[in-house]
């Protein structure tokens, strides 16, 4: 059977088991959304340890945790949501708002996160009233199968349709492109390539720009607390998630300070410039980020450098004086490797970060540790970042937490800085048609022209 036969067929099977799904009750609907990510969250070790042995990429404890986390919080904040049928009605404007599932969605899935990315697409594609058709990277193929493995056992227990969850036997660019061409609605979380690939399908997608997030640390943030939620989330996974810290950007005058708090928390502080460059070299070849070291020990990481670290080092900190297009270390890294930025003034901080975002990862995301809301809104004003994560761990939060108000997703919009058609969260209700009823206002105010084309 060729690649477009396969496709095919699981399309056919998707769209019989969407239709008879389409009927469910809101009640069955959610207690499939719950059956699959509980059993995700309930295997999550195992699938942990398969991940890590097959993509050579991150840490397994930290995988454990994503497998655990990412269902746990996504099922939290779709509990008791209306999804199906009417779900709102705005008696102010006389509209009632009635969901439709899309159809079948098809989801690329990236090499760094095999596993949660596919359970939260699945829990959200469902949510819809939709089917799903994954297509995992060829690195995590095996635990994307796996994946969807043990979620098809959970609808079996339901007598729910399996096929609303599959995956495409073997994953390669033929596939990728077919899925992206054949379903209803397409979602690509990956590199840029398969972003616009997706855009370029011909069908409606949803994708996904690089990361490469700006920390800003102010003047009256707490440095010990800062720093060592910088700390966790730079080396969250070996640094794999486009949500982890990239650059900090830190006051002049607590230079010693925010340098003595990383050293405390396991860090190895690389500012001589023969160490910085040899370090810049190791992780960039040709301009390119090294993928022999994506996902990588530090320690690895800095004997690529020529330079030798403690073997419980748990992250490279590297002294940066350049910013933007004239600085590689001001890229993304998806690895250990956090850039230190000194600024004198608050501004000056923003202006780095911005030079920064716009040599890459324009439209994602960006941490502050502060407790000026004029500083915080200065920023959010300067910079073309789709969220802003205050006072928390950057590689959990911008990903949506119980403790703020983001949607858990594994697909972060960038918005048209990004070439995204999204600037938020991934969320159901981006997956389900909204038909409107519009009633008549009664008593509608009869306006005159002059009242209408004021100011006020």
């Amino acid at each position: 059977m060729n690649a477009e036969e396969h496709v095919s067929q699981l399309i056919q099977k998707a769209r019989e088991a969407q239709k008879i799904f389409e009927g469910f009750s809101q009640e069955r609907v959610d207690a499939a959304v719950q059956a699959i990510g509980k059993a995700v969250y309930d295997d999550a070790e195992r699938l942990a340890r398969m991940a890590v042995d097959e993509t050579k990429m991150g840490k397994y404890e930290d995988k454990v945790l994503k497998n655990k986390g990412k269902p746990k919080v996504t099922w939290q904040k779709l509990k008791g949501v209306k999804s199906r049928g009417i779900i709102r009605r705005i008696e102010e404007t006389g509209i009632v708002e009635v969901a439709k599932p899309i159809g079948v969605i098809g989801a690329v899935t990236p090499v760094t996160n095999p596993v949660m990315t596919p359970v939260h697409n699945a829990m959200i594609a469902l949510k819809g009233g939709n089917a799903i058709i994954l297509c995992s990277h060829p690195a995590g193929a095996n635990s994307g199968k796996e994946t969807v493995k043990v979620m098809r056992e959970a609808l079996k227990k339901l007598d729910t349709p399996e096929d609303l969850i599959q995956v495409v036997d073997e994953s390669t660019i033929e596939t990728s492109s077919l899925i992206m061409k054949l379903t209803d609605f397409c979602i690509s979380t990956g590199g840029p390539g398969m972003v616009k690939a997706a855009y370029s399908s011909g069908k409606p997608a949803f994708g996904v720009g690089p990361g490469n997030i700006q920390v800003l640390v102010d003047s009256d943030a707490d440095i010990v607390d800062a720093v060592s939620k910088i700390v966790v989330g730079r080396t969250y996974d070996n640094g794999v998630l486009c949500t982890c810290e990239q650059s900090t950007h830190v006051p002049q005058d607590k230079e010693a300070e925010v340098v003595k708090a990383f050293k405390e928390k396991g860090a190895y502080y690389v500012s001589e410039p023969k160490e910085v460059d040899a370090l810049r070299s190791a992780v960039f070849v040709n301009g390119m980020i090294n993928k022999t070291l994506v996902g990588g020990k530090p320690v690895d990481i800095a004997a690529a450098a020529g330079i030798k670290v403690p073997e419980d080092t748990k992250l490279l900190v590297v002294k940066v004086e350049k910013t933007g297009k004239d600085e590689l270390l001001a890229k993304e890294k998806l690895l250990p490797v956090l850039s230190l930025f000194l600024y004198k003034t608050w501004e000056e901080a923003v202006d780095n970060a911005l030079k920064n975002t716009l040599f890459e990862g324009t439209g994602h995301s960006a941490v502050i540790h502060s407790f000026n809301q004029e500083h915080i809104e200065y920023a959010a004003l300067k910079l073309p970042v789709s969220r802003f994560s205050i006072n928390q761990i950057g590689s959990n939060s911008l990903g949506g937490t119980l403790a703020n108000g983001l949607n858990p997703t594994a697909t972060l919009g960038c918005g048209t800085w990004g070439n995204n058609s999204l600037s938020e969260n991934l969320w159901f209700h981006h997956l389900v048609n909204i038909s409107r009823i519009a009633y008549e206002i009664k008593d509608a105010p009869k306006l005159t022209d002059e009242e209408i084309w004021s100011l006020t």
